[in-house]
């Protein structure tokens, strides 16, 4: 009789213990559950001016004419006063390439031999580029291009590109300032519903986007316009990253 009573009661310690191991873990399940839907989804905004460290500067020049060889001594003219102006501001060798010489026979194209004027039957182009690190001579120079129009260069593009190219030397910090930020404001939500902060439920790093430091901040990612255009003319430019993370909240 002892035996089927000790049994009983051990039967019965088990069957408590898994109701209470029951209960615990769906209770878990259901805390789970609460916690998965109650989050806040907020961003962190960083901002960084820098400077230019790279400086780039395509000056393409052509002449036209009636004879070939006239025209390509005056490329070559062209070619010669571009190199002198180049090393008149400053700038070494090894940072001037100078690209391939184009010529163009107008009247060789069909569709257009019957309206070619013999004083433009020949364009003769070329490229030299600068590519420099000393940005400040760079955006000086640029500022007198019209010096080669004097003396007779047909400039058919040019202007100063500047680009900064140590971006990956800041994403470290900026991506970390950007999650503190958007804890803080994820705490200030929390704060005023009552909840706290709990860990982080998905996040994203976002974009970073390079404009010029004059340019107005958009109101999001992805921002259209003109901005590319702006932040290569723009020896200052603006970094900007923006990320987005869940936080859970809980009591």
């Amino acid at each position: 009789m002892s035996e089927t009573i000790r049994g009983r009661a051990i039967e019965g310690l088990l069957l408590m213990l898994g109701l209470i191991v029951g209960g615990w873990v769906l209770g878990s399940q259901i805390k789970a559950t609460r916690l998965a839907d109650r989050y806040v989804t907020v961003k962190g905004l960083v901002e960084r001016n820098v400077k230019s460290d790279l400086a780039i500067w395509p000056i393409s020049f052509k002449e036209s004419g009636a004879n070939l060889q006239t025209v390509l001594d005056q490329s070559e003219k062209d070619k010669g006063s571009v190199l002198a102006f180049l090393k008149s501001q400053g700038f070494p060798s090894q940072e001037i390439s100078v690209g391939d010489l184009g010529v163009t026979d107008r009247s060789a194209d069909l569709y257009s031999s019957n309206t070619v004027k013999p004083e433009s039957r020949f364009i003769v182009s070329q490229t030299i580029t600068l590519t420099t690190k000393s940005v400040d001579r760079a955006q000086t120079a640029g500022s007198r291009a019209a010096d080669l129009v004097r003396v007779g260069v047909v400039l058919s593009n040019s202007g100063v590109t500047y680009r900064f190219t140590g971006l990956n030397s800041l994403k470290p910090d900026m991506i970390t300032e950007a999650t503190r930020n958007a804890r803080a404001a994820a705490t200030r939500f929390a704060q005023d519903s009552g909840s706290e902060v709990g860990p982080i439920r998905s996040a994203n790093q976002g974009v970073f986007s390079i404009s010029a430091a004059s340019a107005a901040s958009g109101g999001g990612e992805g921002d259209a316009g003109d901005v590319s255009t702006q932040a290569d003319s723009s020896v200052l430019k603006k970094i900007r990253v923006v990320t987005t993370v869940d936080y859970y909240l809980v009591k």
